[in-house]
């Protein structure tokens, strides 16, 4: 492919036309052939402009251009659907051979990005709808005058395997790490977000289950709280604890259960999020590991955090 002849030279091969030149003695100036000061200066009479030509096709007009709404209307209604599987279609149903790559690229042009959230269907019955409904309009309104008196409480397993996830090598090498495959430990992280702080860390060794979550709530929780406090909780079987209950009641406090299959609307989903990055950093692989590097990790919760979390779940008034 010829060489593109730059702005500057285009101006100044216009110029010499114009000041009565041949195109032969500006072809020989400026070390050019005859024809290419000849197609310039039809250019410019036929389009008023000296900028070169585009190059390559149009934008729209390959061969997956007359197939895009195809692609929009079979993408909208299949999200997770492949880029082989979007390709075998086109050749099935309209006998068109193209590189799943080439799929990829215009939906991307098209604004379709490659994510996904996985939710509860649980999520889409009446019952849950209008307890979510009843949360958000009457719950959180009251919730948002009071928010120092909430306090959320959730579980997270932690694990002596656990590392972080990705990271970066040059292109055409493989990143390798390593993490205990045959024999690690599960724990269980427990903790109350209050919208200055994460209050009560504790650890047990296993899953959590009744006895030691009503242990958790008279010896760590109990002494925390003030008359008047709320405590939340998801629907979790092992916090549906008469004697959970008693404690709470004891210190002037009561419980409030979270509609059902909505993680999203407590935020110590928020701050564990934040834990686990830290214990994938650490990679503590003991038991007396796992409890010092959570330990570190708590405290790195500032109250100016703590309250984000609370206004990203509208538990704080604008």
């Amino acid at each position: 492919m010829a060489n593109l002849i730059s702005p500057d030279l285009r101006k100044r091969m216009m110029r010499g036309v114009a000041s009565g030149k041949s195109m032969r003695a500006v072809a020989r100036q400026f070390e050019v052939a005859p024809s290419t000061a000849s197609r310039l200066v039809h250019h410019a009479e036929a389009t008023g402009s000296i900028d070169p030509r585009p190059h390559g096709r149009a934008p729209g007009f390959g061969k997956l251009g007359p197939h895009r709404d195809f692609l929009i209307e079979t993408v909208t209604a299949r999200p997770d659907i492949t880029m082989p599987q979007l390709a075998a279609i086109l050749l099935d149903e309209h006998g068109l051979k193209v590189a799943p790559s080439s799929i990829s690229r215009v939906l991307c042009a098209l604004g379709f990005t490659y994510k996904k959230t996985l939710l509860a269907s649980e999520q889409e019955r009446a019952d849950v709808k209008a307890a979510w409904a009843d949360w958000k309009h009457y719950r959180q309104p009251a919730m948002q005058a009071k928010p120092g008196r909430l306090v959320f409480i959730d579980e997270t397993s932690v694990k002596t395997n656990m590392c972080r996830l990705r990271g970066r090598s040059l292109r055409g090498t493989r990143l390798k790490a390593d993490a205990p495959f045959g024999k690690w430990g599960t724990q269980t992280f427990i903790a109350d977000l209050r919208c200055d702080g994460l209050v009560a860390p504790w650890i047990v060794e296993g899953a959590i289950n009744g006895a030691a979550f009503d242990i958790y709530v008279e010896t760590q929780l109990a002494p925390l709280l003030q008359p008047g406090d709320v405590v939340i909780l998801d629907n979790l079987n092992a916090h549906r604890s008469p004697r959970a209950a008693e404690a709470l009641a004891a210190r002037g406090a009561w419980c409030l259960f979270l509609p059902k299959y909505s993680p999203n609307l407590n935020p110590n989903e928020m701050a564990f999020s934040k834990l686990k990055a830290h214990l994938r950093a650490a990679a503590a692989r003991t038991f007396d590991e796992i409890v010092k590097a959570v330990g570190d990790i708590c405290s790195l919760f500032t109250p100016e955090e703590c309250w984000n979390f609370f206004k990203a779940m509208n538990y704080v008034a604008e």
